[in-house]
């Protein structure tokens, strides 16, 4: 479904900007909003005290062996794309009480979930990477979690697919401790891409942190996804964890279920204003054999913030909170049936 690993490269050589639309099949002809106030990597961005990218072997939990479902627990926050923009995920970690003014973890017991695309569009994808790893582990000393998901842009970058970089997130990963731009699996990528190229091909540092990572995660009664669960995949939910951990880390042929135009990173049925009856009846299906009563999604910008459909079984909390779309930062908060939108209008 990507196109070919150099033609990708070359691809993002040429545009140094994102488009409009996310299409897993389509190349772009031409370069569209570039945002010509871009300085470079963390330009303009409060400082954060990230340590090192975490590898495979130093998370957690390892790869091979994450869960897909966890226990319920009393309190939830949910948050969606951030795309590179390290303000505004700050921001909504702050409006979820989930960190301090230091940047470190103050959420206590409850679990944080973010349903991916922390790539792509902006300019402090590293910093963002980082922070995420470093507040993983120190939620779990304090009897929180953290579950970071993978998105369509995560797997994008990992397929060598830089379509929707900007030119500060081709920079941003020079200096990426473990990042080496001489290795050969790159020597015929053109020189400006090597270094995020090296960060993000299965095998990579930075690959190897989104292994540790699932694509749908479990936490009591509700399942978060980037794009969505159909039914035909919802049987395979844990092996399709599985299979994007593996593809990271070994390399090989991307999963082509997990990456198909309708898969969890995808699929967009129940994300537009009105889902169709048909996709309610979808949704009823996926939950059903799920065993959970709702869904949250990410990947499609909700124009009013976050917002339900089909009698609140769907949740859409991708607010467009990154500076390339100029939305303002949300989150859900779930206590057992209680569903909360945070937002900083409130």
């Amino acid at each position: 479904m990507y196109v070919r690993l150099g033609t990708a490269l070359l691809l993002g050589l040429s545009l140094w900007t994102g488009c409009t639309t996310d299409n897993p099949s389509k190349t772009p002809s031409s370069p569209s909003e570039a945002d010509s106030t871009k300085k470079g990597p963390g330009a303009d961005v409060p400082h954060v005290d990230t340590s090192s990218p975490v590898s495979a072997p130093e998370a957690s939990r390892s790869a091979a062996d994450r869960p897909t479902r966890f226990p319920r627990s009393e309190r939830i926050v949910a948050v969606g794309d951030v795309h590179g923009d390290l303000d505004a995920t700050l921001r909504v970690l702050r409006l979820g009480g989930l960190i301090d003014a230091d940047n470190h973890w103050s959420g206590g017991a409850t679990v944080f979930v973010q349903t991916g695309d922390q790539l792509d569009r902006g300019d402090d994808e590293q910093a963002i990477l980082d922070l995420l790893s470093r507040l993983e582990i120190e939620a779990e000393a304090a009897g929180g979690a953290v579950h970071v998901l993978n998105g369509n842009h995560e797997y994008m970058n990992a397929a060598g697919d830089f379509r929707y970089v900007t030119p500060g997130g081709m920079l941003d990963f020079a200096d990426a401790p473990g990042v080496d731009p001489a290795a050969s699996a790159v020597a015929d990528v053109p020189e400006p891409l090597r270094a995020r190229a090296a960060a993000f091909l299965p095998g990579g540092p930075y690959a190897k942190v989104l292994a540790t990572r699932n694509t749908a995660v479990i936490v009591g009664d509700t399942v978060f996804v980037h794009g969505g669960v159909l039914p035909k995949y919802a049987p395979r939910v844990e092996a399709l964890n599985r299979a994007g951990r593996r593809w990271l880390t070994e390399g090989g042929a991307p999963p082509a279920d997990l990456l198909a135009p309708d898969g969890l990173v995808w699929a967009r049925d129940y994300s537009v204003p009105q889902p169709s009856p048909g996709a309610c009846a979808a949704l009823d299906d996926a939950l059903a054999t799920l065993a959970v009563k709702r869904m949250v999604v990410g990947h499609t910008v909700q124009a009013r913030g976050v917002t339900s459909a089909c009698d609140g079984k769907v949740w859409r909390i991708d607010v467009g909170m990154a500076k390339h779309y100029g939305g303002k930062p949300a989150a859900l908060e779930i206590r057992g049936d209680e569903l909360t939108v945070l937002s900083e209008d409130a």
